[in-house]
């Protein structure tokens, strides 16, 4: 978070249309199915495709890639577009809050060079300030697609912003405009492979390639077919198209610009992306920014992905990470169409997670939008970002799992007057399960209810925790579906919720605002099985046991195995790390020590946390801008390992020496 004319050849046509008996479909068209009931989301967009003259596939498949047939409540998405064709207001996303940027967190995370209380030269914002820095008469990407639709609808934009039929029917209406004015073939049962360029200007791209990414990934849909519930209840359904071929060179109609793709940038094929370079600059007195350099994996392996919210827009995000006297992360991704700009390379540690111990060995990811706007992520973003992601941990050796995928709200602080301060983008309403599905990681039973490990995953669409705050501080959020369960201090639910001794040390339970996420845990994270009770299990948690509600008829988790870490026979408690550091005899001399620091958490006997990892002592020495302190640019290792856990919301290390592996399984809750 700071603080996103070759001949048309006749392919495939409608698959979900409702066609009359006498309708001619060209050749290898899938045949018409049933009417869907009147009154269904699936007739709402049958009826719009009608009207306009879109091919109810193409309608399909685009708002599938926007929104994935959601209404969200008629809330906007983090690019400001609303309902389930995505229509878009720039003027509403230039009036949203931006939160500032670092909450006083120091984003390099390294005790050892004095921390810049507030960046120089970047803008002073408050949480009371609005993010209004792109000029209103420049659109952006994606924008003002609502003030449109409505003149081609007759319907209000409010209506258009609430109403379901309307949005889609404003949505049809866009895509028909867009295909006349390429004077490309129009009508129900037109070839859907002729729609590509209108495609891939619904995107609202500023350049070809983005655009292109967008309409292919679109056709992707449309070939491989979909069908769900949407978040209000209805059943959607695309059949899949797998022979369909989009016409491509419908793309060039668009006039829009072909940037050459820079030579090294580390992006996989297919997408669009760009480097827009973060600059390392002195600024004279010691200091510089905004990142250091390294030779990563070389040096020293790459073990997380983090990702993160931007908590303001594109233009705002681009400004940030070219200051160089503020911070840096790896990639920055668009809200509209997915598309991506790297900053630093792989090789290189950017300055974003808060914890240098985690920057040294991470690459942060930065997703255009907010985490408590009461605002949704697109469809679009998480699919650039999950192929964005297996490719980097392709790459890197990094394991598709949450214990090394993670968000920066599982970020340990470094030390325990850093906890506190510590981000929690990218929020409760980050879709993890969707995202691993994406990932093709996606979390599955691996054991019964003795396995002694659960993974957290609640069916998003119905799991909804009453948050606060998400405008107002007090105020109840709009119901909405989360990735995150709460955890309680007894197996009902009104017992009051756990404690989090760092965020609240006179031991007062947390509360249900959407920042204060000491009593939650996310989808995709593992915890050791502590206790169970008919339709509730209890975990460990951050040192105490921590109840969520796992009914077996609709359950918020999935049972796992794998290794749990427990105190060696004899300690009745040990410390709890937010970073794994050598022991001072690892220093060489001239080096300051770095102090191996607890947290003010304890892990006490009897207790059992999941493994995520057997990691080396290690501090990357880098506190010059040209590597001329001593010991900088070297990675010094000692003696000592860490046992990454699963110890709350966030992961901690514990000494190898400590603990005890375990199976997960042996001396479990029965």
């Amino acid at each position: 978070m700071l603080r996103t004319r070759t001949p048309l050849s006749r392919r495939i046509a409608v698959g979900s249309a409702v066609l009359g008996a006498a309708a001619l479909l060209p050749v290898g068209a899938a045949p018409a199915t049933a009417a869907p009931p009147t009154g269904s989301r699936q007739q709402e967009y049958a009826a719009a495709a009608a009207e306009y003259g879109v091919p109810d596939s193409v309608l399909l498949a685009v708002s599938y890639l926007e929104s994935r047939w959601d209404t969200n409540a008629g809330a906007p998405s983090t690019s400001g577009g609303f309902g389930p064709m995505h229509l878009t207001d720039h003027a509403y996303v230039r009036s949203l809050r931006t939160d500032a940027p670092g909450h006083g967190e120091d984003r390099r995370g390294d005790d050892s060079r004095p921390a810049r209380s507030a960046p120089h030269g970047a803008p002073s914002r408050t949480a009371s300030t609005r993010d209004t820095d792109a000029s209103p008469t420049t659109p952006a990407v994606g924008a003002q697609t609502l003030d449109t639709a409505a003149a081609l609808t007759g319907n209000a934009e409010s209506t258009l912003r609430t109403d379901p039929a309307a949005n889609i029917r404003g949505g049809a209406a866009l895509l028909a405009a867009y295909q006349r004015e390429l004077g490309g073939p129009t009508g129900r049962a037109s070839d859907p492979a002729a729609w590509y360029g209108a495609v891939a200007r619904y995107a609202g791209s500023d350049r070809a390639d983005a655009a292109a990414a967008f309409a292919d990934e679109v056709y992707r849909t449309l070939a491989e077919g979909a069908s769900r519930i949407t978040d209000d209840g209805h059943r959607v359904s695309l059949p899949a198209h797998p022979g369909l071929v989009p016409e491509r060179s419908w793309l060039d109609r668009l006039g829009l610009p072909r940037p050459p793709r820079p030579d090294g940038v580390e992006c996989p094929r297919g997408i669009s992306c760009e480097w827009i370079p973060a600059p390392y600059e002195q600024f004279g007195d010691g200091d510089y920014g905004n990142h250091d350099l390294s030779n990563r994996p070389a040096r020293q392996k790459i073990e997380y992905i983090v990702i993160h919210d931007t908590e303001g827009s594109w233009d705002t995000t681009l400004r940030l990470v070219q200051d160089p006297t503020y911070v840096s992360w790896h990639y920055s991704l668009r809200s509209a169409d997915g598309h991506i700009a790297q900053h630093v390379r792989g090789k290189d540690v950017a300055w974003h997670a808060g914890n240098w111990y985690v920057n040294a060995k991470a690459i942060g990811l930065e997703h255009e939008g907010f985490a408590a706007e009461g605002t949704w992520y697109t469809e679009a973003m998480y699919r650039t970002s999950a192929k964005l992601v297996r490719y980097l941990a392709d790459r890197y050796d990094i394991p598709l799992d949450r214990h090394h995928i993670i968000g920066h709200d599982n970020v340990p602080g470094i030390l325990p007057g850093n906890v506190a301060g510590m981000h929690w983008d990218p929020g409760p309403y980050w879709d993890w399960s969707h995202y691993f599905d994406l990932l093709r990681a996606p979390f599955r039973n691996t054991a019964g209810p003795h396995g002694g490990l659960v993974t957290i995953d609640p069916d998003l669409a119905t799991n909804r925790p009453a948050f606060t705050g998400c405008e107002t501080p007090g105020v109840p959020c709009p119901s909405r579906g989360s990735s995150a369960v709460i955890l309680r201090s007894a197996p009902a639910h009104d017992a009051p919720l756990v404690n989090d001794i760092a965020l609240r040390p006179d031991g007062s339970p947390n509360t249900m605002h959407i920042s204060d996420h000491g009593a939650r845990a996310a989808a995709g994270q593992t915890y050791a099985v502590a206790d169970r009770r008919g339709d509730w299990t209890a975990i460990w948690y951050l040192g105490q046991k921590a109840w969520f509600h796992n009914p077996a008829t609709n359950p918020t988790a999935k049972w796992s195995v794998g290794l749990v870490a427990t105190p060696k026979p004899g300690r009745a408690s040990i410390p709890v790390y937010g970073r794994a550091y050598p022991e001072a005899d690892a220093y060489p001399a001239g080096v300051p020590v770095q102090a191996v620091t607890p947290l003010q958490y304890t892990l006490a006997a009897g207790q059992r946390y999941a493994v995520g990892n057997v990691l080396p002592s290690e501090y990357y020495r880098a506190t010059t801008f040209d590597g001329s302190s001593p010991g900088d640019w070297t990675v010094i290792r000692g003696d000592m390992r860490y046992v990454q856990i699963q110890f709350g919301h966030r992961i901690m290390y514990v000494n190898r020496d400590d603990v005890v592996l375990l199976p997960s399984w042996f001396g479990a809750p029965r």
